[in-house]
């Protein structure tokens, strides 16, 4: 295990007041991040319908008083590729948004960390080995970078689904939902 942070919260204050040059960036990619667990949420229901239309089509065909609207069909199938391929494309904006408010953020704070050991003195550089230094610099930001544009949108695509997955759940069967979470 790797070394613990001597005041995370502050540690994470900072960084967050770091990155709050990009807010309307990060607003934006939480937008997005949501639109796609809703579309991929609500694709399901919809193609739900066209299983409806299927087995009504059947029983109306068995007792002779219809058949299968094969149209309706196409047109609920097309409606679930329509959200599909709107929740790919508001998953890759807000991947996109991410990964440059992440490149943005480490570039910052490459910059200031390059004008911080400017500003030291000489005499940290030979008590401490310069190639630890600078590998200690360049592993911290590059897994800040992976954690900016990998695990926080993950974290937040996870927590909308769960939480609009238990509100559909609670909507259909408020017993089964609480039977699920027990």
């Amino acid at each position: 295990p790797g070394e613990k942070a001597k005041d995370f919260k502050g540690s994470i204050g900072k960084l967050v007041r770091f990155m709050g040059q990009f807010k309307a960036a990060l607003v934006l990619a939480i937008i997005f991040a949501i639109g796609s667990a809703a579309f991929n949420i609500v694709g399901p229901k919809v193609l739900s319908q066209a299983t409806t239309e299927l087995f009504e089509g059947l029983v109306a065909k068995v007792g002779g008083t219809g058949g299968i609207d094969f149209d309706a069909i196409a047109g609920i199938i097309a409606a679930t590729l329509v959200l599909y391929l709107v929740s790919a494309a508001c998953s890759f904006v807000q991947g996109w948004m991410m990964t440059s408010v992440s490149q943005r953020t480490c570039y910052g704070l490459r910059r200031a960390i390059a004008e911080k050991i400017d500003r030291m003195p000489v005499g940290y550089f030979e008590r401490n080995s310069t190639g630890d230094t600078l590998s200690r610099i360049t592993n911290d930001i590059d897994t800040l970078r992976q954690m900016i544009a990998q695990s926080f949108p993950q974290l937040l695509i996870s927590s909308v689904t769960v939480i609009t997955i238990l509100v559909i759940m609670l909507y259909y069967c408020v017993w089964l939902a609480l039977v699920v979470l027990a």
